[in-house]
């Protein structure tokens, strides 16, 4: 019965129904579109935000100088610098002037007075290389040795919870966009079989035309990748607009820590590429499902 197999023209084609919007398929993938390119690129941010504060923190200390006197704190602020000069791998170090500490207090403390009202410790902020940050304990206890009100913390040590809170969400947004594609896969498979029983009578007529079970899985193929084409593109326009709104709320902000400057263009390539992925993956999953559903039929 399937012997004499010829190739299907434009007006075999048409005994599938392709319309692109009678069914719910397009806007199921669509909805999964959107919340995988969603989850995506807060994956993408987050790895960004987390690869910005290991630059930003990673071997960097901040020294407190937390003499009450200011003749004593200032003559411990210049041995801490010296004893800082001392030491191998010091990449660069900042005292914080006074007046940038009063900006940075006057949201809680108030403007003005402040040194008559509280005193201010005296801030020394250091980078080091990877070497000598290794090496800390030994920078520490010479800076004890030099200025005694000295309070000495590494930022990494404080900033780790948030480190790692960062990293559990990325990896997070990485296990939805797997379930996601998932999902997606036995969306296409449900359809699949589900066009196949609905036009079972009409394959009966193509195989008597002399059709094979591939040319057949072509046309199933061929339609539910335009489906998936279609709630793609839908589905990546909504994520866009939305990333968007987002990303004029987070810009507002002006966080580094957030990613003000938003995703880069690697990052859209990827996302943008995503809906690309989706139709070749709607294509391999409908035409293995179609493939073997043909070959349990008669």
């Amino acid at each position: 019965m399937r012997g004499g197999a010829r190739k299907l023209g434009a007006a075999d084609r048409r005994l599938l129904p392709e319309g692109r919007l009678a069914g719910p398929m397009p806007w199921v993938i669509a909805i999964m579109m959107l919340l995988t390119v969603l989850a995506a690129a807060a994956g993408l941010r987050l790895a960004s935000a987390a690869g910005g504060l290991d630059a930003g923190i990673g071997n960097r200390m901040t020294i407190q100088i937390v003499q009450p006197n200011p003749d004593l704190r200032e003559a411990e602020v210049q041995a801490a610098l010296g004893a800082l000069r001392r030491f191998p791998g010091i990449v660069d170090m900042r005292r914080i002037p006074p007046d940038e500490l009063e900006k940075m207090l006057e949201p809680w403390l108030g403007a003005g007075g402040l040194e008559a009202d509280l005193p201010v410790p005296a801030m020394i902020d250091v980078e080091m290389t990877p070497e000598a940050f290794a090496q800390r304990a030994r920078l520490e206890a010479a800076l004890r040795r030099a200025s005694p009100s000295a309070r000495i913390d590494a930022n990494a040590q404080w900033l780790a919870p948030l480190a790692k809170l960062i990293s559990a969400l990325k990896w997070l947004a990485a296990g939805l966009v797997i379930l996601m594609i998932v999902a997606s896969g036995a969306t296409v498979v449900l359809a699949a079989r589900a066009s196949l029983d609905m036009h079972r009578s009409t394959i009966e007529v193509l195989h008597l035309m002399g059709a094979t079970d591939l040319q057949v899985a072509r046309l199933f193929q061929r339609r539910i990748a335009l489906d998936a084409l279609f709630g793609g593109v839908v589905g990546l326009v909504g994520a866009g607009i939305v990333l968007a709104v987002i990303g004029d709320r987070v810009g507002a902000l002006g966080s580094d820590l957030l990613g003000s400057e938003g995703l880069g263009p690697g990052s859209w390539l990827l996302l943008v590429a995503l809906p690309v992925g989706g139709v070749v993956l709607a294509m391999l999953v409908a035409r293995s499902t179609i493939l073997r559903a043909l070959g349990r039929m008669l």
